[in-house]
């Protein structure tokens, strides 16, 4: 394994993140499945290694520190060092999400997962990440969490509902990601966020007019960046999202 780019998909039993793998498995990449629902997790490493991805199984909540300081455990054990990092699981924290009717807690939920997650499963993988060639680090974001579209008078720059838990966690993962690439500036390690677009999942009760492996495409171009590529930047199919 250890010969092998080695990466690690967060939320990659389903949806945007299994099509992550599968992708970057036709690489002949080696891919962590990470994913904290066992039977899902499992079934999706045996339909990943089905369609000949050299994948393994990475039981993970980010949410959790113990799960998290876990996974990156095994990690060290199965292969020794990480070399892409897609955090790509996260929540909407369902809806409807008018600020003036939701529940704090909603918005507590949804950032410990779309946020604080990101930073922990990051922080966790750190050293692994240090140890390879080509470091990439991929945080899975939402042009819904641009202020520039989200502010946007015109019908063009305007997207997705109301939502103030799950817009905002987004715009908070750009600020966050920003900072990471500030703090890495001049080291190997490449981070950037990427919009998957509006992709049919059950995130969104499959109303999205994209499909998975549509929405994987963009992680997967930056996670193979080469090592003069960007960092710290926003990004969907089309180029650059505006902040």
């Amino acid at each position: 394994m250890s010969e092998r780019t080695i990466a690690l998909v967060t939320g990659a039993n389903k949806g945007i993140g299994y099509e992550i793998a599968v992708g970057l498995g036709a690489l002949g990449w080696s891919v962590g499945v990470g994913a904290r629902d066992d039977r899902r997790r499992e079934a999706a490493v045996e339909q990943l290694r089905a369609v000949g991805v050299d994948t393994f199984d990475i039981p993970l909540d980010v949410t959790d520190d113990a799960s998290v300081t876990a996974a990156a455990r095994l990690i060290e054990e199965q292969a020794g060092r990480l070399d892409v990092l897609v955090n790509n699981a996260g929540i909407t924290g369902g809806m409807p999400q008018e600020p003036t009717r939701v529940d704090p807690a909603t918005i507590r939920t949804v950032v410990e997962t779309n946020v604080i997650g990101v930073i922990r499963v990051t922080n966790a993988m750190m050293p692994l990440l240090r140890r390879s060639a080509s470091p990439r680090i991929v945080n899975m974001s939402s042009s819904v969490g641009s202020l520039t579209r989200q502010s946007g008078t015109a019908a063009e720059l305007t997207t997705g509902p109301v939502a103030v838990a799950y817009a905002p966690s987004k715009t908070f993962l750009n600020a966050v990601t920003l900072q990471y690439a500030r703090e890495l500036s001049g080291t190997k390690i490449l981070i950037n966020m990427g919009c998957p677009g509006y992709v049919a999942t059950d995130l969104n009760g499959f109303r999205g007019v994209r499909t998975p492996e549509q929405g994987a495409a963009i992680a997967i171009k930056l996670a193979t960046l080469p090592d003069d590529g960007p960092t710290g930047k926003f990004f969907e199919d089309a180029g650059v999202v505006p902040w």
